[in-house]
């Protein structure tokens, strides 16, 4: 049997017959455009073509393609090469990259048969392939984009952008990763590799008595077998050191995803095999799986501090008394659910040994930094030791920020002396990986007769699993966000995030803000209609302006312009019958009296200036934001320049990707840098003349701490704010979104608005089809059943951004601020008051109930 990949005829061995297509592709022909995103014919990304058609390569077996030809996107033409890139780039129509090759395979079968496609036969073409971060809106203009060119034969012309704050350049990734030439961790291949894999939990909570590892380690093909008495400190954590790299025997598991043994093997297929060859011993127990059980008076306690893993209490002012003597109170309770972040990479690490007690670590997670910190942390040696270098991150939206499969990389490859690879598949990405907060709030909110806000009081009890993770940071945020962006000052708001053995909750989009939202701004509306005003007349009388109290008595700055983004939507949400309507902010930064520091360090080498920042890029496009920022100071373009990855030897400490944070920290330290840069060409030298210069800068954005007695405190050096409207069509379904935001002075534009798309229809999602049900501690979605949005369901979406008056000074960052996560918080609210307008039913659960989406 043969096969022509990309005009080169393959002999197809007998022992590959029963491979998959993806698996022969990229173990064997190390064809790594080809992405395993979940290897069940749900998600597109190993999308390549046979016989022209669109075929998902994890759904073939080779033995049955004898003859046939198959083409990958490095099979593509030097004509479709450039015009694909181009167009993909200029669109903005690339985010994290890793749905991207199949997209643009997708494409072609369209474009091969069809040059002059609708919109509506586009998303028709890409409907089996999913996009986590854009939206869609973008890849569907760049497919229209490269179908003009093959229609017109016109010329692709050259990127000639400035790189200027405010211009829309291409990212710096753009075209490696649409061309597949771009690396993944799961891209890379050593030789010698093992490979590694935990045996999980076989319930939530089970007492392990007795762990058996005789038959397996007699398999032929295992290498070596760890437990939790081989991990030097097994201990470990985010914030807090409650997760253990593995369950001893004698202890208790927490959830399904704890491990129990690392296995290691010379053949990643049979790493099951040996897995199934460990004898446990255990005695399953009854798992607490709410909240409200692990409050319960003699539940079990899941750590030793207790099952209230934090709490937080924000009260200022008289609300009872407010309350008390309001004109009209609405008092609510609500629901959201846990949420899959569901990037289209699964987590990977690779390990290899340096030396006789070093480690690099090639991973794709959200901070560098916090990876080295963590594993040296396990194998108690000094952090210089371990070096990680990030590799190109398939999207996180939070779910990297803990160690997932890093550690056990790393801890594998410190015994054997050997390169390891740990990768989760799909399933077990969705089973053991952190998820959103599910989270019970209850809200009363109160007003005067004239719609005035007067106090809120708000209880939110937030399910935070297993371990901590990032739940502490995220139930600050619910409760310091909770009252809304509004100018009144009387509130008293009580967060309790709480251990169970339901799967970790972390970090996620939005990060507690998304939940307390909802309940929030679903008050607002039926007060206003209490008053008897319009849901936009209550927020824009009562929305922050500069010079006001913010509820968390923070003084609102001149950048502030929520007001303004009601404005740019009046119309839209006064003339439509089904317009729903919603208002949000988000801080910029971490905040809260932490640590939060920017660092960035420009070299002269080879005529170019080398961006060096740790900042990870998950798809929001840091890199390019801290390159125009070099731009803009010194007047270069980006032909000048190099945007490294992160790296903990080349890289200075920018912190993690989180809290919306790098655009206006990094690119603070980044404008920093570069104004030294600057001074020094404008004393007449060159980039020639500077070679092996260097240039530091570094921002630590100074904030008071949670429960400061300072009159005024500064909770976060910056917010963002935003109103959208959903409208509706006669049947319940999301006809468009309009959606208008106050991002200061936008980096890139297209990009900023690339990111807005994606989140708002990550937020259409949350609002109306996304689940994570949990049975018993068990978590039961999987890929195809998470409920994600595809093309043919992404509506119409406007962005519309406010403008900086010339009057204002730019402040940090040249004025920007941060939206990765404002992007989707008011989208679900937004879309519920829609369907009451619609039909008259308050629905305070997620995903809404009884709509064109969800029976």
């Amino acid at each position: 049997m043969e096969l022509t990949v990309n005009g080169n005829r393959i002999e197809i061995r007998e022992a590959d017959a029963e491979r998959s297509l993806l698996r022969f592709l990229r173990d064997e022909l190390k064809i790594t455009s080809v992405k395993d995103g979940c290897s069940e014919g749900v998600c597109g990304t190993c999308t390549v073509l046979i016989g022209g058609k669109a075929v998902k390569a994890c759904t073939r077996k080779v033995g049955k393609l004898d003859g046939s030809e198959v083409l990958t996107v490095e099979g593509l033409s030097e004509r479709e090469r450039a015009v694909y890139a181009h167009s993909f780039a200029s669109a903005g129509a690339v985010q994290c990259g890793f749905c991207i090759p199949g997209m643009v395979l997708a494409a072609k079968a369209l474009l091969d048969v069809n040059t002059s496609p609708t919109r509506a036969e586009v998303k028709t073409a890409i409907r089996g392939n999913i996009c986590r971060c854009t939206g869609y809106v973008k890849i569907e203009e760049a497919i229209l984009k490269a179908a003009d060119f093959f229609r017109t034969g016109a010329a692709v012309p050259p990127d000639t952008g400035l790189g200027k704050i405010s211009e829309d350049i291409p990212r710096v990734d753009a075209a490696e990763k649409v061309l597949g030439l771009g690396k993944y961790a799961d891209d890379i291949y050593l030789d010698g590799m093992l490979y590694a894999k935990a045996l999980r939990a076989p319930a939530p909570r089970v007492l392990v008595e007795h762990i058996d590892l005789t038959q397996a380690l007699a398999h032929p093909d295992c290498v070596r077998i760890l437990t939790a008495k081989d991990v030097p400190n097994n201990k470990i954590g985010h914030i807090k050191q409650d997760w253990d790299v593995m369950i001893a025997e004698g202890c208790e598991t927490r959830y399904v995803g704890d491990a129990l043994a690392l296995v290691c093997s010379t053949r990643q297929e049979s790493l099951d095999e040996i897995i199934a060859l460990i004898k446990l011993d255990y005695e399953e127990l009854t798992p607490v799986t709410s909240p409200a059980q692990a409050l319960a008076e003699g539940a079990p306690m899941l750590h030793e501090g207790g099952n209230v893993m934090s709490m937080e209490h924000l009260l200022r002012g008289d609300p009872d008394g407010a309350i008390a003597a309001a004109a009209y109170v609405v008092h609510e309770k609500f629901y959201t659910p846990h949420n899959d972040h569901a990037f289209m990479e699964p987590e990977c690490a690779v390990a290899v040994p340096v030396g006789e007690d070093g480690l690099q670590l090639y991973t794709g997670g959200q901070s560098v930094y916090d990876d080295r910190r963590e594993t040296a942390n396990m194998l108690k040696i000094p952090e210089e030791k371990v070096r990680v270098t990030s590799m190109l991150v398939g999207g996180g939206f939070g779910g990297k920020e803990d160690m997932s499969v890093q550690h056990h990389a790393a801890l594998m490859a410190w015994y054997t002396k050997k390169p390891v690879k740990v990768k989760f598949s799909r399933q077990e990405s969705i089973a053991y990986h952190t998820k959103r907060h599910a989270m019970e709030t209850e809200f009363t909110v109160a007003c005067d007769a004239e719609g005035r806000l007067t106090a809120m009081k708000a209880r939110l009890l937030a399910d935070t699993g297993a371990y901590a993770s990032l739940g502490g940071p995220v139930l600050q945020r619910a409760c310091t966000h909770a009252a809304g962006p509004y100018n009144y000052q009387n509130v008293d708001i009580l967060g309790q995030s709480i251990y169970t053995n339901n799967v970790v909750s972390g970090a996620y989009r939005g990060f507690g803000v998304t939940q307390s939202c909802f309940a929030m701004e679903t008050c607002l509306n039926l007060l206003a209609e209490k008053v008897g005003i319009s849901p936009w007349e209550i927020r824009y009388k009562n929305a922050l302006r500069p010079g006001d109290v913010m509820p968390n008595g923070q003084i609102a700055d001149e950048n502030c312009a929520m007001a303004e983004t009601l404005e740019l939507i009046k119309e839209d949400f006064e003339s439509h019958p089904r317009a729903g309507i919603a208002s949000a902010w988000k801080n910029s930064g971490k905040g809260v009296g932490t640590d939060d520091t920017g660092r960035c360090l420009l070299s002269v080498e080879g005529g170019k200036v080398h961006v060096r920042t740790s900042a990870a890029c998950m798809g929001q496009g840091v890199g390019t934001v801290c390159m125009q920022m070099v731009c803009q100071a010194t007047g270069l373009t980006p032909v000048d320049m190099v945007v490294e990855a992160p790296d903990t030897v080349r890289t200075p400490d920018s912190g993690t990707s989180t809290a919306s944070r790098q655009t206006v920290v990094t690119g603070e330290a980044s404008k920093r840098a570069a104004e030294q840069l600057a001074a020094a060409l404008k004393e007449g030298r060159t980039l020639a003349d500077l070679e092996g210069q260097t240039y530091y800068g570094e921002y630590f954005a100074q904030t008071d701490a949670m429960g400061s007695d300072k009159p005024h405190p500064v909770s976060h050096v910056s917010y963002s704010f935003a109103t959208q409207v959903v409208l509706l069509d006669e049947a319940g379904k999301v006809e468009k979104v309009i959606a208008a935001y106050d991002v200061g002075n936008p980096v890139n534009p297209r990009s900023c608005e690339g990111q807005i798309e994606g989140g708002i229809v990550m937020g259409l999602g949350f609002a109306l089809t996304e689940d994570f049900p949990i049975e018993g501690g068990r978590p039961l979605a999987k890929i195809g059943t998470l409920g994600l949005l595809r093309a043919p369901d992404a509506p119409p979406i406007e962005v519309r951004f406010t403008k900086i008056s010339e009057e204002r000074e730019l402040d940090k960052a040249y004025g920007a601020k941060g939206v990765g996560e404002l992007c989707l918080i008011p989208t679900s609210p937004a879309v519920a008051h829609a369907y009451y307008r619609l039909d008259g039913t308050l629905r305070t659960r997620l995903p809404l109930a009884h709509t064109a989406y969800r029976k």
